[in-house]
């Protein structure tokens, strides 16, 4: 027996209501609102881009590749145009950051979303989080009144400015970013896997350890390359801390300076517009959007393996 059909109506140019119309005109600002913003964001990255690609290759005229890359000094006032000692300075900062930050974040964030009582939970993420509202000036200058003579306590011989004190404040700097990001995927593993393994006869920290924790790992590995990004890009409290000295050197007690700290003292306006010094600028912010660059493509790879093992 055929069911019988109810009547349609299609909108015409003669049955369309002023409602009808209004809503459609709304329809498509919206539209072309957000696919202006899109094209927009994408102009303006191309822009940056092509600035600094085109400062850079004034630099490059004048500074070979080579020993731009492979230098082991440091000093535009002396021609000595070796990146190395603030690549070394820049990796030694991040690395120590990630060493404070992505074990005390997730250790932080395992026990907010699996052992902290509810009220605990509303109590301590909103400290946590105050963290990232520091500005990091404050961070820099705690790192000189607290961290540093903590450090030369313990060190004699460290540096009066040093990589570990200011890789120590990036890292409390980006902890809120790795224990929120880290927390908020763990609490979204669904709670039939933890049934599951209880029923299997699993104990709280195998749950945890065995199920939560991999289920979430690429949540989890998402914010810790999101830390490293950040981690990457600070300036202020690097500048204050870990000093203005291009050194080429592993030693974490030794005072080095990052790529972005040069940025900022060359942008004191000690340098005219126009000179070799002030063209550095550009080759060694190219020089970073590379870095960033490899990094988020490292960043996508791991990501796009772990979803296909665990989702």
């Amino acid at each position: 027996m055929k069911l019988p059909t109810l009547p349609t109506t299609t909108l015409t140019a003669e049955n369309r209501t002023p409602a009808h119309i209004a809503r459609e005109r709304w329809e498509s600002f919206i539209h072309w609102a957000l696919w202006s913003a899109a094209v927009l964001s994408i102009l303006v990255t191309i822009g940056i881009v092509v600035v600094l690609l085109f400062e850079a290759l004034q630099f490059f005229r004048t500074v070979s590749l080579t020993e731009f890359l492979f230098g082991t000094k440091w000093s535009p006032r002396n021609e000595e145009f070796g990146i190395l000692p603030l690549f070394t300075g820049t990796l030694l900062v991040t690395a120590g950051a990630a060493i404070v930050a992505l074990p005390l974040g997730l250790l932080t964030a395992i026990y907010l979303s699996e052992y902290a009582s509810p009220v605990v939970r509303e109590i301590l993420k909103p400290i946590l989080e105050v963290l990232a509202g520091i500005p990091s000036v404050v961070y820099g200058f705690i790192a000189v009144v607290t961290v540093t003579p903590l450090l030369r306590w313990i060190f004699p011989s460290a540096d009066v400015f040093n990589a570990a004190s200011a890789a120590i404040v990036v890292g409390f700097m980006v902890l809120p970013m790795v224990v929120s990001l880290s927390e908020d995927v763990l609490r979204s593993v669904p709670r039939s896997l933890r049934e599951a393994a209880y029923a299997l006869g699993a104990t709280k920290f195998d749950v945890t350890v065995r199920v939560v924790v991999p289920a979430a790992l690429s949540g989890i590995m998402a914010s810790f390359l999101l830390a490293i990004s950040r981690a990457i890009g600070e300036t202020m409290a690097v500048t204050l801390a870990a000093g203005q000295t291009p050194t080429l050197t592993l030693n974490p007690l030794r005072s080095i300076q990052t790529m972005t700290a040069y940025i900022v003292q060359v942008r004191q306006g000690e340098s005219p517009a126009g000179t070799i010094e002030y063209s550095t600028i550009f080759a060694v912010g190219l020089a970073l959007f590379a870095t960033t660059m490899v990094l988020n493509i490292i960043a996508q790879w791991i990501l796009s393996r772990m979803r296909e093992q665990y989702e």
